[in-house]
Parts: structure tokens; C-alpha cells; sequence
């Protein structure tokens, strides 16, 4: 298993823990479909009325797919088979407020589960970044996806800049991703905590406040979404290039701001 779950019947807390921590958390087929399964169990389960996500060990919440990952695809320009466009909690029809609690690095296909979290608590060494045009891909559902969180720009500035920068904890909070910053280390504490405050209301108005905000972010994300097959068909790089890209990367040649 690579999805831990533990649920406290006496607060209506679960926390959902990505837990690959010697991949960084990076996620497989196999963690994909954990993840789908866990967002439609809890839906189920009525003694949990608030999640936390968070990732295991310091170094990563979530890295995105896992590069060694084999993902099998239609012999068709027409079809594509994302495997995190299924992994959010909304996603799976799950309205029970999320609270993502971010420690290490968070990038690429880990802010398909950062969108679909309803806000972020971010331990003070988180970093947020998106390595796609870096390796020769489009960033365009996680583009689309921050593009609901951040000012345009920030968006625009850390998803054009792959891997040469990283968005500090700090600098995260100033821009409205993260709502709260914590000391290293801290932020999974935070998060349960705000987590307990939420799940000792009456049920049904906190489902239905998640409901109605994730209504006012549909039509954009249902746009943008709808081109992103496009875009990703004309603009990636053949994969075999991608990985002669990735296997070039430098250790430490970033900046973090």
C-alpha cells in the first residue's frame, strides 16, 4: 500500500498520508488508484467529517508521476489517459473539506491534489515549483489548477521558470496559495487542528459551503481542461527527449525566491 489512512472516530478526522517516501512521494498507477479508492471510501464514511492530506517524510509532499511510471496509452491522437486527473478528492465526488499540510517540496503533479485541497498549511521549508518546460512538456492541468489559487502572474512566473526556481513557503503565503506557514515541521499539527475545528460543525452547512465554493471555480477548470489534451499533444516533446532532458537536470541549480 502507498496511501496510509487513520481516522480519530472521536474528533471526525482523517488524515490521508502519500506515503512513497523514498520516491518523494511521487505517484504510480498503483498510488492513482489507491488514491481513487481512499477519496470514495471516506465518502462513505460518516464518522469522518475533515481530511488532511499530507505527504510522508521531510523532504516531499509530493513530487507528481513518478518518472519511471508506465502508463499505457490509446494508439490515438484523440485519447489520452491521464492517470492524476482521478486522484483529487473532488475529482471522486468527495465534499468533505480538505486540508492539504505541505512539508518539502511540492511540484508538477502534485498540485492536481493541492487544487482539489480547499486551502494549504505549509511548514516554513516547503517549496512549490513546475518542472514541465524544463523536461519539454506542457504544464497545462496544473496550470490550469494553480491559475484558481494564485495571481496570474505568480502562476505564470513559477510554471515558465521549471526547474530554475522554487517558490519559498514564505513567498507562497504572501501570494494566497498557502493560508497559514508553520515552523519546519509543524504543518501537519496546523492542519489537523483547523481540520478538528471544521468537523465539530454541523455537518451538512460545511459539505454544502464546499460545494458552493468549488462551483464558482467549475466553469474555468472545465475550460481550461477542456483544451489541455490539445495543447499537451502539440507541444510535448517525444519521450524518449524528455528523458534525455531529466537525465541532464543539475543538483541544486535553482534559486529559491
Amino acid at each position: 500500500m502507498t496511501i496510509r489512512l487513520t481516522t480519530d472516530k472521536g474528533t471526525g478526522v482523517a488524515v490521508v498520508t502519500l506515503d512513497r517516501p523514498e520516491r518523494l512521494n511521487a505517484i504510480d498507477v498503483a498510488m492513482a488508484d489507491e488514491l481513487t479508492q481512499v477519496w470514495r471510501e471516506l465518502r462513505f464514511d460518516d464518522s469522518v467529517r475533515a481530511v488532511v492530506l499530507t505527504g510522508a517524510g521531510e523532504r516531499a509532499f509530493c513530487t507528481g508521476l513518478d518518472r519511471d511510471a508506465v502508463v499505457p496509452q490509446p494508439n490515438s491522437p484523440y485519447m489520452q489517459d491521464d492517470p492524476l486527473l482521478r486522484i483529487g478528492p473532488k475529482t471522486n465526488d468527495l465534499w468533505k473539506p480538505v486540508v492539504a499540510a505541505v512539508e518539502g517540496m511540492a511540484c508538477g503533479g502534485a498540485f492536481y491534489l493541492l487544487g482539489e485541497s480547499d486551502f494549504l498549511i505549509a511548514g516554513a521549508d516547503a517549496t512549490f515549483f513546475d518542472p514541465h518546460t524544463t523536461y519539454g512538456m506542457v504544464s497545462a492541468y496544473e496550470s490550469v489548477l494553480m491559475a484558481q489559487r494564485m495571481p496570474y502572474g505568480e502562476v505564470a512566473r513559477m510554471m515558465l521558470m521549471g526547474t530554475a526556481e522554487r517558490i519559498s513557503a514564505r513567498r507562497a503565503y504572501e501570494v494566497g496559495l498557502v493560508s497559514e506557514l508553520t515552523e519546519a515541521g509543524g504543518a501537519l499539527n496546523a492542519a489537523a487542528a483547523c481540520a478538528g475545528v471544521i468537523a465539530g460543525y454541523p455537518t451538512e452547512g460545511v459539505q454544502g459551503t464546499v460545494r458552493a465554493l468549488w462551483a464558482a471555480k467549475e466553469a474555468g477548470l472545465a475550460q481550461g481542461f477542456a483544451q489541455a489534451p490539445h495543447l499537451i499533444s502539440l507541444g510535448n516533446l517525444p519521450a524518449a527527449r524528455q528523458a534525455e532532458l531529466f537525465a541532464a537536470r543539475r543538483a541544486g541549480g535553482y534559486r529559491v525566491r
